[in-house]
């Protein structure tokens, strides 16, 4: 019973419902929230001053404990006096103690019960003593609520371990029933452990039972009341597991119900988003009809449908409704930036594509990022196929950053932002790269998890941080995703003065995303308008010297040894024109003249740094160097020891890329902020959709011998810029091989050129490569490198990277590609080879994503042009290091490989294919196609 003394009111009365909710008597009077069971608690303060009230349910009567704090801001349940107060300093700590016999209260406390009026944020919600949680979604979509285990005392062992098994065992114990298992291991194994502690905790063992028991048997009071009138014993507990595998046993069979968000986490839903469009039709159509048809697409992410909306004349509206699964592919034009192809499932085997105008092609690429996560969020595969990446370049001048740098993170600001309606949408992985960083390397990763934290509501996980001095990069990765990561590797180089000061130089990461593998590069290269050159040896020394990926493809720079390579950071390249004709351009919003002069630009054209690296449009002003506080003004002289030095607006801050060929990877922003003022740069964004592969898993088993794949090559050539005379042979790569593989020295070679050799090797001198998976959906993901070395020193004279998924078949295909070396450009390569996969492994998945090979389509993403062909821009000019050629083209006309195959010489020279080198190789690439 409890004592009078600590009972608010008089004269020992217990008042069922006190103030402050204005009831002060009564027998069985029910206060304004729910207390279900006996020993349940709510604990409120909302009355008129600042105290709070714990109602608690005993024998049909609530008996309430008023709790006030004193003048130190301590806690207390009200007492007469002679009564000792125990203070606490929160509510929690309160609870715990009541949760213990013998304290006062009429019975012992079981549980905390949530009050239904107020509703709490899940962030600011405690859950050890004043909520209900449910576990985890159930496999098949069954959710089991169950109430949260007190905030156990340092001695109270069993509320702990129920809360582990409750975590992350019962799952485990509920796939086993599923499996057809008769026994629960982990619900066992808790009991045996929470039981050995009964002698000295008896009262604590049958609180953390109770949890246990109500997790099985919602019904379960007359059980629970015959184990609180006995001590239990080992056996006891045991026996009644029986009952908690009848129930896991139904829950397992039960028809699956809506997986429940954990309350843990307040969900964010994306709203249904509307898109305004037009039907693009032919001109015979459009004769027919009169005008364009105006339709309205609504994607419903969190429902999995897509609807199209026909708008009518008379105000009726026509309409269809694609669930996910129906939406087959979208198929973005090249040449009309804002027109979208998608292929619907009409039905089995038949298809039909309509192409839709949409107002902008910013709001193509949302409807796109949306279609996207709507396919991710309900499609059946285990793994993603598809990822967001944003990486972020800022030189913060050796200055804190501001408190709110969210613009920075959102890609908010000048040139290609994020569209509204995917803004606010959350990135798999941050990547984070800043150069003149003066804050601590600790300080600095948990500064970028609080902001992310602020505004995704995700504890971000930190995959790798590496620094270089004030250089730093960070990687942060979503907690979903922390396991699908592997090979983290990280390495700097310094090209400061003498090779040996750290201010200058790079800081890599790289690891392995499920079967992709990724590599990050932060840079900062030498100062000044007219160290070009420093800046161009700057980043060979980083490309040869930085030590990331596989270390079994040391004969390959870094440019070759992962799927996607981003490199960023203020890579200090300058625009070489006049500062006022430069500064009367930015005032006119007129980028393209300074992108002409831009040293990067230029250096790239020339093949002299960045091979075959790709960088989104530039439509943001030059990021450097503002004066600090602002981004009116551009400040271009600046005092050095040496004197004044003029620094001409430039756009220092660079993100580029190269991925290996027939993968997926687009920008869907590259700006600038224009509100974060603290530096003479502003931070720059970029926001990147990556396609990945899962780690491969053979339904099959090993391969059998009448079901070995093959790589087969009839011939190679290859030209190769020396002078040297001798033999060379080639190693060939891959993470498909079990090691690498050696070709025969060549069988012929000739000679045009004094400094360029061709050498030849017939299908007799070159190996037959045996993959370790034959499946085809595995071998249309891998790619092989290659390296040219010679006999004499096995010196490499250059490398490349050649896609699988084009050469499957049982017909030889054809290839050619450049060669490079350390960065330069040392010849280029071609052959014939093929890919035999066998029958029994060609079944294939459907893929949310997919370039184009050899003017096919492929998976859910396609790139086309006008006409739905394949753009030049694509796979063809890139694999050739002759992308700069793809506006030109296209503007011309050229926008689809069928008709590409008819170009002359003539029309490649009104394109602007000058160079007679470069008319060769793309007239022998379609002559090879044909």
């Amino acid at each position: 019973s409890l004592p009078a003394s600590a009972l608010p009111g008089d004269g020992g009365r217990t008042w069922c419902v006190p103030p402050p909710w204005g009831e002060s008597s009564g027998g069985g009077q029910e206060p304004p929230v729910s207390c279900a069971e006996a020993g349940q608690l709510v604990a409120r303060g909302d009355g008129p001053d600042a105290s709070s009230s714990a109602p608690c349910r005993f024998q049909k009567h609530v008996h309430t404990y008023r709790i006030l704090p004193d003048d130190e801001d301590f806690l207390a349940v009200q007492t007469s006096q002679g009564v000792q107060v125990r203070r606490f300093k929160t509510l929690g700590e309160l609870i715990a103690l009541y949760l213990q016999p013998n304290q006062g209260l009429v019975c012992t406390l079981l549980f905390a019960v949530e009050r239904e009026k107020e509703k709490e944020s899940a962030e600011d919600r405690d859950y050890s003593g004043t909520a209900s949680p449910c576990l985890s979604p159930h496999p098949h979509g069954v959710t089991v609520p169950i109430p949260t285990p007190p905030r156990a005392s340092p001695t109270n062992g069993l509320t702990s371990i129920s809360h582990e098994y409750l975590k992350g065992s019962y799952t485990l114990d509920l796939e086993a029933v599923r499996a057809g298992a008769s026994s629960l291991p982990h619900l066992n194994k808790t009991l045996v452990t929470s039981c050995k502690r009964l002698h000295s905790e008896v009262d604590k063992v049958l609180a953390g039972l109770e949890i246990l028991s109500k997790v099985f048997d919602q019904q379960s009071s007359p059980m629970v009341s015959k184990i609180l009138q006995q001590v239990p014993t080992v056996p006891t507990a045991l026996g009644w597991q029986g009952g908690a595998l009848k129930a896991l046993q139904e829950m397992s069979s039960a028809t699956p119900a809506p997986p429940a968000q954990p309350l843990s986490r307040k969900a964010k839903s994306i709203p249904v988003q509307t898109f305004e469009v037009k039907l693009d039709v032919t001109l015979g159509d459009l004769t027919k009809i009169g005008k364009s048809q105006k339709y309205t697409l609504s994607v419903d992410v969190e429902g999995g449908k897509l609807v199209v909306l026909k708008k009518q004349k008379d105000s009726q509206e026509d309409w269809n409704t694609f669930t996910h699964d129906k939406i087959r592919q979208l198929i973005k034009s090249q040449r009309v930036q804002n027109k979208l192809g998608i292929v619907f499932e009409k039905e089995k085997d038949k298809t039909q594509r309509k192409d839709f105008v949409f107002v902008s092609a910013r709001k193509r690429e949302a409807f796109c990022q949306l279609l996207q996560l709507m396919k991710n969020k309900h499609s059946h595969q285990d793994e993603p196929d598809m990822i967001s990446i944003f990486i972020g370049t800022w030189n913060m001048g050796s200055v804190p950053p501001p408190k709110s740098i969210t613009s920075w993170f959102t890609s908010k600001g000048l040139g290609k932002t994020l569209d509204e309606v995917t803004v606010s949408i959350p990135h798999d992985i941050y990547v984070f790269g800043t150069q003149e960083n003066s804050t601590g390397d600790k300080e600095w990763v948990d500064f970028l998890r609080a902001v992310l934290k602020d505004f995704t509501e995700i504890e971000y996980r930190p995959v790798a941080m590496q620094s270089l001095w004030n250089i730093k990069v960070v990687v942060l990765v979503k907690p979903e995703h922390e396991n699908r990561i592997s090979h983290v590797s990280t390495s700097s180089v310094k090209t400061g003065i003498a090779n040996t000061l750290g201010n200058k130089g790079a800081v890599g990461v790289s690891f392995m995303f499920n079967g992709t593998s990724f590599g990050f590069v932060n840079c900062h290269l030498t100062s000044g308008n007219e160290k070009t050159a420093r800046r161009n040896q700057n980043y060979l020394d980083i490309l040869r010297l930085l030590s990331l990926g596989d270390k079994q493809l040391s004969s390959f720079d870094i440019s070759l040894r992962f799927t996607h390579l981003f490199w960023f950071g203020d890579l200090n390249y300058r625009l070489d024109m006049d500062i006022q004709e430069i500064l009367n351009y930015i005032s006119r919003k007129e980028f393209e003249p300074l992108l002409k002069v831009d040293q990067l630009n230029l250096e790239k054209e020339k093949h002299k740094v960045f091979l075959r690296f790709a960088e989104e449009e530039i439509t943001f002003p030059p990021t450097y160097r503002y004066e600090r506080g602002s981004r009116d003004t551009y400040v271009w002289h600046k005092q050095k020891p040496t004197g004044v030095r003029t620094n001409v607006p430039s756009w220092c801050d660079r993100i580029l890329w190269k991925s290996y060929p027939e993968t997926h990877v687009n920008c869907n922003a590259y700006g600038c902020t224009d509100d974060i003022m603290t530096s003479d740069h502003s931070p720059v964004f970029g926001s990147f959709e990556v396609g990945v592969t899962s780690q491969f898993v053979s339904k099959k088993g090993l391969s059998k011998s009448s079901e070995q794949a093959y790589i087969e090559f009839e011939s190679i050539e290859a030209i190769v810029k020396t002078a040297s005379r001798t033999k060379f042979f080639i190693e060939f790569y891959s993470t498909c091989l079990e090691e690498f593989k050696k070709s025969f020295e060549n069988d012929s070679q000739s000679s045009d050129n004094i400094n360029f050799l061709k050498v030849q090797w017939s299908s007799r001198q070159l190996p037959t490569l045996k993959p370790i998976l034959s499946e085809i959906e595995y071998l249309q993901d891998q790619h092989l490198l290659l390296t040219v070395k010679s006999l004499d020193g096995y010196e490499s004279y250059g490398e490349c990277v050649i896609a699988l998924k084009s050469m499957i078949g049982s017909t030889a295909q054809q290839f050619l590609t450049y060669l490079a070396h350390r960065g330069e450009e040392t010849g280029n390569i071609r052959g014939s080879m093929k890919v035999r996969v066998p029958a029994e492994r060609m079944g294939t998945r459907e893929r949310l994503y997919g370039e184009l090979g050899g003017g096919v389509w492929g998976g859910f993403w396609g790139w086309g042009g006008g006409g739905g062909g394949r753009a030049p821009g694509g796979e063809w000019l890139r694999a050739m290091g002759l992308e700069r050629y793809e506006q030109g083209l296209l503007h011309n006309g050229w926008d689809d490989l069928e008709f590409l195959s008819d170009i002359t010489e003539e029309d490649l020279e009104e394109a602007g294919v000058l160079d007679p080198g470069h008319k060769r190789v793309l007239l022998e690439s379609l002559q090879l196609r044909k």
